[in-house]
């Protein structure tokens, strides 16, 4: 009976801030559905009224899960050659960003580790692009504040997923519609087996990936097994089309916009002003120094401005390719370059946090000593 009234509460908040999404969406603003879903929730989670009976921790992670994982089967139908192409022919171009992101993602640490009080290895770990998922387990790991990291993590997030598409808005207008195949939107028995071969794969996919610890399971496991359940299909001779309306991207983005904003509240908040504001203030730098970088490789490459803005922006993997998704932008590309930095930063920047916490103590020693 506890479950069925969790489920039916999760259901009911996501009803309520999805309608703020639709309202968000008739502005005609991309990604209007989780933007407006996220920022009710996050109103609903701080503000926390009576009639909305809601754990603190936010609704249970398996809803953000199902975002990502329809997010990743509709990357994975639409992955093909050109993403290759396009690594092949700019693939200094992305070499060079990545770097970038891991020289940004260390001055916003800088910056907040002097101008906030916070310690150094918590200041890092709170300003590396690695994804809510994974920084905050690999900074308990290293010592620092898992729940400062957590929670600038997540307003890191948060003010990436307002502040890009808002930024693309009202650079280039609304995007222009894509029409929608009748082989994915119409009801016949070869789509619906179409779509349970894709589901079972987008499962085999999440569940190998997980094993494998791999960042954004859900995600990418599900987008790479779609696409080759795609194309070992394509190679037997066999057109493997699935029922997949437009709608689900909409489901999609209103499961993980309010699985992010469900994870505010006050707590969080509580004497913390002074470091949220130093977090606030790097975190729009970072967006902003890499926007430019963005539209810097766009105008000397052949890579549009928007799969590049999205490609790099240091949001999470999810919400970056679902707004891929709705710019109608090159998504899996914009999905792979996310993981790459996601997994360059994972690899490279912990152990290198790790070794200026070993400095710094070293030289507190030393200081003590000599004083």
């Amino acid at each position: 009976m506890k479950e069925n009234s969790v489920f039916f509460q999760c259901v009911f908040f996501m009803a309520v801030c999805g309608a703020c999404g639709f309202l968000i969406s008739l502005t005609g603003v991309p990604v209007g559905w989780m933007i407006g879903t996220l920022l009710m929730a996050a109103f609903l989670s701080i503000m926390s009224p009576k009639w909305l009976k809601m754990p603190q921790t936010g609704i249970p992670v398996h809803w953000l899960l199902i975002g990502q994982g329809i997010l990743g089967i509709e990357l994975g139908m639409k992955l093909n050659d050109s993403v290759f192409y396009i690594f092949k022919e700019n693939w200094l171009t992305v070499m060079m960003m990545l770097l970038l992101s891991l020289f940004f993602a260390l001055l916003s640490g800088l910056i907040l580790w002097k101008y906030s009080r916070l310690d150094m290895l918590t200041s890092f770990f709170a300003s590396a692009p690695g994804g809510l998922s994974a920084m905050p387990g690999m900074a308990e790991e290293a010592g620092a504040n898992t729940g400062m990291v957590s929670i600038i993590q997540t307003m890191r997030i948060f003010i990436v997923v307002l502040s890009i598409p808002i930024l693309l808005f009202m650079w280039i207008g609304t995007p222009v519609e894509h029409t929608v195949s009748p082989a994915v939107s119409t009801f016949e028995f070869k789509e619906l087996s179409g779509t349970v071969i894709l589901v079972l794969a987008a499962w085999l996919g999440s569940y190998l990936f997980k094993l494998l610890k791999f960042p954004a399971p859900w995600l990418i496991g599900t987008m790479i097994f779609v696409a080759m359940a795609k194309s070992f299909s394509f190679t037997a001779g066999y057109d493997l089309t699935a029922w997949w309306p437009p709608e689900l991207i909409i489901l999609s983005q209103i499961f993980i916009g309010a699985s992010i904003g469900s994870r505010f509240h006050k707590k969080m908040f509580i004497g913390l002003k002074e470091t949220l504001f130093v977090s606030f203030l790097s975190t729009t730098g970072l967006v902003l120094s890499m926007f430019l970088c963005a539209y810097l490789v766009s105008a000397a490459t052949d890579l549009p401005f928007i799969t590049s803005v999205l490609a790099f922006a240091p949001g999470g993997i999810a919400e970056m390719t679902t707004a891929a998704v709705v710019f109608h932008a090159d998504s899996a590309f914009v999905a792979a370059v996310q993981v790459l930095r996601v997994v360059a930063v994972c690899m490279i920047l912990p152990p290198f946090f790790r070794f200026l916490h070993v400095l710094e103590c070293k030289k507190k020693k030393q200081s003590r000593a000599s004083a």
